[in-house]
């Protein structure tokens, strides 16, 4: 589902038109991925979300190729058969020689078809082509690693599939394949092999050995150029992996990263320099009402509050008109994904809170997967009893009415002292006297399976936050994701975002990170680092990120320790901020949601496609490179209106002073801050203004691109 946003950012009319008159009728391009309508990581998000602006482009000459998982198909794709004469011939041919290929619409915005390859049908093919890759290119792939052996049926089903496409054309096709990650990178080193007639481009969207290194708690940027690859990968029984993604790297005509900091990685892991950056965006989808974020904002907090009222009775001893809802998601991993700093900052939080006497409270919450065999009782017994007391109060509310009703109806004013009655306070005695509780409210919302020797557990149980009275801290980890079907949480991931005040995403690994950009197009205001690829391309494009919401942790350059202060501080100066103050932090934040729109960032992707046409295919397509001009591009200013700090900020009332009305550093004015975001904005990167593309002696504007 596209994330929406408001039209307090319209077009971003001060972007550039890219000129393409690009012939692609003869042209045919393939998208490979083991993610294709096969939900497993966030290049499933990637894919899914680029397709209707690449089924745009290509129409009917895109495919999208992936592995056939029944109970995904069976919800998410409409099966057909092929329209296309060549795909027909292609697909019955290898259905024929044993194969089990299926085709069919992705039911996803755009529609695009979808090439489904059984892998498991054509299992007993495995030692075969084991022995074949063995001869082909000396890598050996154990018999016990089951994703490698699925990475081994695929790739060589999918250079099947672009072999006899190929083989079926009448006439020479111009293919483009488009490999994402080393589960899909066998294929395009097969590809080359066979010298198929085939432009191929490989997109690394995280190096394996790159997570590998900094989830066992190597300091990993400072020594990149000094690892041995080949020894790090045998340690950790990856080499064969390891093997298969290098091999792809050097094989493909465009090599292509998601950032900059990835693009460092893979050349000194993957030994060699990408083509292109490709950063990954977002459908982002219009409102009709000016500033509707900050309604869907309000009503989604209004549902958090109502489960926080129940996972806390007992102990609400806080205002929750008062409270902060912060949150961190996304893989269980602990390290990488910065929950072992956010803890530590919590801790030095409560600590900052309590002694500066603060009534803010904050509630972090933990959406980490991991394993689990049911909810907690206690929590769901704090939501029955949050339901119970509404109910109490419901059935006192309708005998109250009655009455004054009935008073009104004589003509008399009501006797308070006698519109409750005994029973009346027997029954909101009992419902207080249910609300007691001799534990204090609980951490985890699910029994874990391996809670003696959880990361997170063990963290919170070290720093002592275990969500008492006195901390103005509490902890919720909910070890499960998010679900509009759920009995404790009901709320699906969206509009969970939504009713939080921060995102908090400290990673040490991070090659792109999709939830800061979701957090950005929501409105949301976010904690990144410069070692994640959305961090850096927001201290690129922005003057002062902090300003329009992104905070930028910095742990490139600084230790663990002062990294966590930097985040305890960053912390702290959103928590001594008004209501207005965090009102109008939102609506900057959600003005940047077209830097992170798919219509401008597709465009990179398109780039790598002309570039591996013009590659592969000389004779017909001419490529003139030229060196990126340094006059281009843009970076947000800072708003000249009143910045987030509290210290200058306006009194959260609605009322002020003549004092206040007359301070002019104190002005907001929201019309006037989005004008110039409109008229100032230009393309994300830096672009060449000249490069062309021609074809059949045709010239054509190519898109611009940004080598690394």
């Amino acid at each position: 589902m596209p994330l929406a946003r408001s039209l307090s950012a319209t077009s971003l009319s001060g972007l550039e038109e890219w000129d393409e008159d690009f012939d692609l009728e003869d042209a045919v391009l393939f998208e490979i991925a083991w993610e294709v309508a096969n939900k497993v990581g966030g290049i499933y998000t990637v894919i899914q979300t680029k397709a209707r602006l690449t089924s745009e482009e290509w129409g009917e000459n895109y495919f999208l190729v992936g592995p056939y998982v029944e109970s995904n198909v069976r919800t998410q794709v409409e099966l057909i058969e092929p329209t296309n004469p060549v795909m027909k011939r292609t697909i019955d041919k290898m259905n024929s020689s044993g194969c089990k290929i299926y085709f069919g619409r992705w039911l996803i915005e755009g529609s695009p078809y979808v090439v489904l390859i059984d892998v498991g049908f054509t299992a007993w093919s495995l030692d075969r082509w084991k022995s074949e890759l063995w001869e082909l290119c000396d890598i050996g792939v154990p018999w016990f690693d089951r994703e490698a052996n699925d990475a081994v049926l695929f790739g060589f089903l999918t250079a099947w599939l672009l072999g006899e496409y190929t083989a079926q054309c009448e006439d020479p096709p111009h293919v483009v394949a488009h490999f994402h990650e080393w589960l899909a990178g066998l294929g395009l080193v097969l590809c080359r092999q066979r010298q198929l007639s085939v432009a191929t481009i490989f997109t690394t969207h995280a190096t394996l050995l790159g997570r590998y290194l900094c989830a066992g708690n190597v300091d990993f940027y400072n020594n990149l150029a000094e690892f041995n690859v080949d020894k790090e990968a045998g340690d950790r029984q990856i080499y064969h992996r390891y093997c298969l993604e290098r091999a792809a790297a050097h094989c493909a005509h465009v090599f292509t990263t998601v950032s900059q900091i990835t693009a460092i990685e893979a050349e000194h892991l993957l030994k060699r320099k990408p083509d292109i950056v490709t950063p990954n965006g977002l459908n982002v989808k219009k409102f009709s009402a000016v500033h509707e974020f900050q309604n869907l904002h309000a009503q989604s907090k209004n549902r958090i509050q109502e489960f926080v009222r129940g996972h806390f009775y007992g102990h609400l001893d806080f205002n929750l008109d008062k409270c902060l809802f912060l949150f961190i998601a996304g893989r269980y991993e602990f390290s990488n994904k910065g929950a072992d700093i956010f803890l530590e900052a919590l801790a030095r939080l409560n600590y900052l809170l309590r002694v500066n006497h603060s009534d803010v409270t904050v509630i972090a919450f933990f959406i980490m997967p991991a394993r689990t065999n049911n909810f907690n009782v206690e929590t769901l017994k704090g939501q029955a009893v949050r339901k119970q007391l509404w109910d109490t109060a419901q059935t006192v509310k309708e005998r109250f009415g009655k009455k004054l009703y009935e008073s009104l109806l004589v003509g008399q004013l009501p006797d308070i002292s006698k519109m409750l009655d005994k029973e009346d306070f027997t029954i909101m005695k009992r419902a207080i006297f249910a609300t007691q509780r001799q534990c204090q409210p609980p951490i985890c919302t699910h029994n874990m399976l391996e809670d003696s020797s959880d990361p997170i557990l063990n963290c919170v149980r070290r720093i002592g936050l275990f969500n008492s009275s006195a901390d103005r801290v509490k902890i919720i980890f909910h070890p499960e994701f998010l679900s509009s079907t759920s009995p404790l949480l009901p709320m699906d991931y969206e509009e969970f975002v939504r009713g939080c005040h921060l995102g908090v995403f400290p990673s040490y690994y991070e090659p792109w990170g999709y939830t800061p950009a979701e957090c950005t197009v929501m409105g949301i205001p976010s904690i990144s680092t410069n070692l994640s690829g959305f961090g850096c391309f927001m201290e690129e494009h922005i003057a002062d990120p902090s300003a329009y919401g992104i905070y930028i942790l910095d742990r490139r350059f600084r230790g663990v320790d002062e990294s966590c202060n930097q985040l305890t501080s960053f912390l702290f100066q959103f928590c001594k901020q008004s209501r207005r103050q965090r009102i109008i932090q939102r609506n900057r934040t959600e003005r940047l949601s077209d830097l992170l729109d798919w219509r401008y960032l597709g465009r990179y992707y398109t780039a790598a496609r002309h570039m591996a046409l013009a590659k592969a295919f000389p004779d017909t397509y001419l490529y003139e490179p030229q060196e990126p001009t340094s006059t281009t591009g843009f970076r947000y200013p800072r708003p000249a209106s009143v910045p987030p700090s509290p210290a200058l900020s306006r009194h959260s009332s609605p009322h002020h002073s003549e004092a206040e009305d007359n301070d002019e550093e104190e002005r907001y004015d929201e019309d006037l801050e989005a004008e110039k975001d409109r008229v100032n904005i230009r393309q994300p990167y830096t672009t060449p203004a000249n490069q062309q593309l021609s074809m059949g002696g045709k010239k054509s504007g190519l898109l611009d691109f940004v080598e690394y």
